[in-house]
């Protein structure tokens, strides 16, 4: 088969699109045959040098892939060649082939395509593990999210307006806030332009956000405590904007609040295995009802993979962007 290499640690030129040895399923795996993948920052950093894979995951870049059943290994219920399905990998999707533990499969969602659906997995099972899952967004709440026309920032904007909840973005143009208000967003910040620490308490009545999503780090963290309501909850699921600040622990106490950080790569194949269950349950019938979709800024041939890491490193995307065999 073929698949994405990465020759050394370096810009988008080291990725290559190379022949390689075919994988084969395991005890409670199965073979993709794959459709589509998605970029990922993730991806970029591993391009980069700044994050391996976990042990014993494909050296190939790729959390996220579409396509059909290849072959099924032993031990494996439920799923047959030829069915398609989508999958949240811990690594691999830039390839023509991957093994996935079986706990990690999803149906394609009716109503969506089959290549649409690459767009789903990581976006889908991170927004839900931290927005809902841990932050436990309720109906009535304020939701900000941080870079809201993103892959993660255009699902998390739809599935908190889907359970009842008001959202503020944060993004860097008129034309990214404006399709994060076509999805549903309430409170529109433009963080080159305006302090979104005074745009939501104003927009708030002084109150603040009960939950933020963010994928700044260091950067954001002593404004983000600012923003939070009281018995607010802050998740942190990336380090653009660094990896140490400083945590003013009075301002925290004072408001009762949380801070927790996730990262979904790592972890272990059950608890993966019972995000994607909960994923299948509460947000699998809301892409069936037509009520969230997928947000594809583009599809590219999978071979030209460097040019999507150019468009996500250069931000002006808004959604996912695709990589697709055979194209």
């Amino acid at each position: 088969m073929h698949a994405i290499t990465i020759s050394e640690p370096g810009g988008p030129e080291v990725l290559a699109w190379s022949e390689v040895p075919d994988p084969e399923p395991g005890e409670g795996e199965v073979l993709v045959e794959v459709t589509a993948s998605a970029v990922n920052r993730a991806d970029i950093m591993q391009r980069q040098g700044f994050y391996d894979p976990p042990p014993g995951a494909s050296a190939y870049p790729g959390l996220e892939c579409s396509g059909r059943v290849a072959a099924v290994g032993t031990g494996v219920s439920g799923w047959s060649v030829g069915d398609e399905l989508c999958a949240l990998l811990s690594g691999g999707g830039y390839a023509e082939k991957v093994v996935v533990p079986a706990g990690q499969l999803l149906p394609v969602p009716e109503g969506v395509g089959l290549k649409e659906a690459a767009a789903l997995p990581e976006v889908v099972c991170t927004v839900w593990s931290n927005v809902f899952m841990v932050s436990q967004l309720r109906p009535g709440e304020t939701l900000l999210v941080h870079g809201g026309s993103s892959g993660i920032g255009t699902m998390a904007i739809q599935l908190a307006k889907a359970v009842g909840a008001k959202v503020a973005v944060t993004a860097g143009s008129k034309e990214k806030l404006e399709r994060c208000a076509e999805l549903g967003a309430d409170i529109l910040v433009n963080y080159r332009e305006q302090d979104f620490v005074a745009e939501v308490k104003e927009a708030t009545g002084g109150a603040g956000a009960d939950v933020i999503l963010d994928n700044m780090g260091a950067k954001y963290l002593d404004r983000n405590v600012d923003t939070l309501a009281v018995n607010g909850r802050l998740s942190v699921i990336g380090m653009q904007g660094g990896r140490k600040g400083e945590l003013d622990l009075g301002k925290l106490l004072a408001k009762r609040g949380a801070v927790s950080a996730t990262s979904l790569r790592a972890r272990p194949a059950e608890e993966k295995a019972a995000i994607v269950a909960a994923v299948r349950e509460h947000v699998w019938p809301l892409l069936a009802g037509g009520h969230i979709r997928p947000v594809i800024d583009r599809e590219l041939p999978m071979r030209d993979a460097a040019t999507g890491h150019r468009v996500v490193e250069e931000s002006g995307h808004i959604g996912k962007v695709l990589l697709v065999t055979g194209a």
